[in-house]
């Protein structure tokens, strides 16, 4: 893998393992159920998620990279928890949101960068 930087992708990997997954498995219980929605699944959304977006981002940057982003987390999320496109998108913009205010409150805290929150931001663009 050229030009990609396999720590820094591990990294990125289990920082949105622990905390992105458990977020995004809550999101999609609420969505689409709890048959739907598993914890596993959830896993393998981010894992593929991230590897598929740093591969991706090697060739293809600026808004064309973003889109094309875009639209493989929306697949996966679709793909794993079952769903339609709309569905995976709200489910997408909801997690976000969810993200953001717990960000939000890991830095009203001060442990906003213990917890390696900057490295999540970089899944989503």
């Amino acid at each position: 893998m050229n030009g990609i930087n396999l720590w820094s992708l591990l990294i990125q990997i289990i920082v949105g393992i622990i905390v992105v997954a458990p977020v995004l498995w809550l999101v999609g219980r609420s969505m689409v159920g709890k048959e739907k929605a598993k914890f596993t699944d959830s896993i393998w959304i981010v894992a593929l998620g991230i590897i598929i977006a740093t591969i991706l981002g090697t060739w293809v940057h600026g808004l064309l990279g973003f889109i094309i982003t875009l639209i493989v987390w929306l697949a996966l999320i679709r793909h794993f928890f079952d769903t339609g496109w709309m569905k995976a998108l709200v489910l997408a913009i909801i997690l976000v949101i969810v993200l953001v205010i717990v960000g939000l409150i890991l830095a009203a805290l001060g442990i906003a960068m213990l917890a390696g929150f900057g490295a999540i931001t970089g899944i989503f663009g």
